[in-house]
């Protein structure tokens, strides 16, 4: 198979797209100014993603571009920062797909595209769970840089140059970060800015594998989700006390997760297999 290549390969979630997109027989160039996990196997490029002539130089001879890199929540940096790198970096990612005539191209978006969970105006759903039919409303640097990003794609296919999936993911977590990160989280109100959702890391990257392996048509924006939320009370009562009033339109049974996942099912046959429940 041609080559694949990963832009933020040694991140949480990009070493794990990586890692999956090898083991199902693709040759993967991953590129990260930081050093790949030990053992990795994948062709690791320490570069810049917001450089357009160092991914130009790596997209060669590639079929798909998956584009992972960006500073990935709106807090701990300089909103400037932020967003000159995130649209920096896409920027780049795109064109050097373009120029290269890559066929596919794969994109990390985030479910705060909706607004969440970093709204500083209080964001109501129209109904739950979420899916492709609410509107994007992003209010804070981090959730507009990947809305401006889901655009810049969308521009890219429009003018003919390859067709997209983006995936709109939540918290993304692992055993190994899991209790940590949100266990304190689960403990605050503001829990419900999150929609109490996660993914595993594993879950994504199979998603990621298909999206790379599936055909596609055009630019299709897809939610994905772990089936179940990251809390232990019931769906339907986190709901009556954090959204009252907003339509259930499919029924919340048990711990059952907030964001509807049909499309990404039908489209790449995602279905989550991990949960925080069985995590050791």
């Amino acid at each position: 198979m041609s080559g694949i290549l990963v832009t933020g390969s040694s991140g949480l979630l990009g070493r794990h797209v990586a890692a999956a997109l090898a083991e199902a027989g693709h040759d993967v160039i991953g590129l990260d100014l930081a050093p790949p996990p030990s053992g990795s196997a994948w062709r690791h490029v320490s570069a810049d993603a917001t450089d357009l002539s160092a991914v130009y130089e790596l997209a060669k001879g590639c079929r798909a571009l998956v584009h992972i890199a960006a500073i990935p929540r709106p807090t701990g940096r300089a909103a400037a920062d932020v967003f000159r790198i995130n649209m920096s970096a896409m920027y780049a990612a795109t064109e050097a797909a373009r120029l290269m005539g890559i066929a596919r191209f794969v994109y990390a978006s985030s479910f705060s595209v909706l607004g969440y969970p970093f709204f500083e105006q209080p964001v109501m759903p129209p109904y739950l769970p979420v899916d492709e039919g609410h509107t994007a409303a992003p209010q804070d640097v981090y959730a507009t840089t990947k809305w401006l990003g889901e655009e810049m794609v969308e521009a890219m296919v429009r003018r003919g140059a390859f067709s997209a999936l983006s995936l709109r993911m939540p918290w993304i977590q692992t055993p190994e970060t899991f209790h940590a990160a949100v266990g304190p989280r689960r403990r605050q109100a503001d829990a419900a800015r999150d929609l109490w959702a996660y993914l595993d890391a594993r879950d994504a990257a199979s998603a990621f594998v298909a999206a790379v392996e599936r055909p596609a048509d055009r630019h299709l924006r897809v939610f994905l989700s772990a089936a179940d939320s990251y809390m232990d009370r019931p769906s339907a009562a986190l709901a009556a006390q954090a959204y009252p009033g907003v339509p259930i339109t499919r029924q919340l049974d048990g711990n059952a997760a907030f964001i509807d996942t049909s499309a990404a099912r039908a489209a790449l046959g995602f279905a989550p297999r991990f949960s925080w429940r069985d995590y050791r």
